[in-house]
């Protein structure tokens, strides 16, 4: 379980007028691949709304390497870096894979997450068994 990997199809909405993708679209491919990691974590989206505790960003980081296009294929990763008392770290890479090419990254992201509950906007300290399962490498 130590991370899950997302695919996305770069379609006309995501790009400008030259077919490069915008840059608030990569914010939108790692929210994806943030929930599906959560989901492996136990907390699906049907799960915070019953309880109203949500994962929320409190910072986000990207590294733009290489430009997606209009029609590329993106396999977008995300893992648990690391897990402290009342926040945790999640990174991800999003890369293409190119029949002439190796697989190669074109951005990298970190994300700084805490647990709040609603409606209070509290924090929670982070699950204990976060830390103990293999989603550290």
């Amino acid at each position: 379980m130590s991370c899950v990997t997302v695919q996305e199809e770069v379609l006309y909405y995501d790009t400008d007028c030259g077919g490069v993708v915008s840059n608030i679209a990569y914010l939108r491919y790692v929210e994806k691949s943030r929930c599906a990691l959560f989901d492996k974590l136990g907390m699906s989206l049907k799960e915070c709304a019953e309880t109203q505790l949500f994962p929320a960003v409190v910072r986000s980081e990207i590294d733009y390497l290489k430009p997606a296009k209009l029609g590329d294929k993106l396999f977008i990763t995300a893992r648990v870096k690391s897990v402290e008392k009342a926040r945790l770290f999640c990174e991800f890479s999003i890369s293409r894979k190119d029949e002439n090419e190796d697989d190669f990254f074109l951005a990298k992201a970190l994300q700084m997450i805490s647990l709040i509950q609603m409606p209070s906007g509290r924090p929670r300290r982070i699950p204990p068994k976060w830390s103990e399962m293999e989603i550290l490498d």
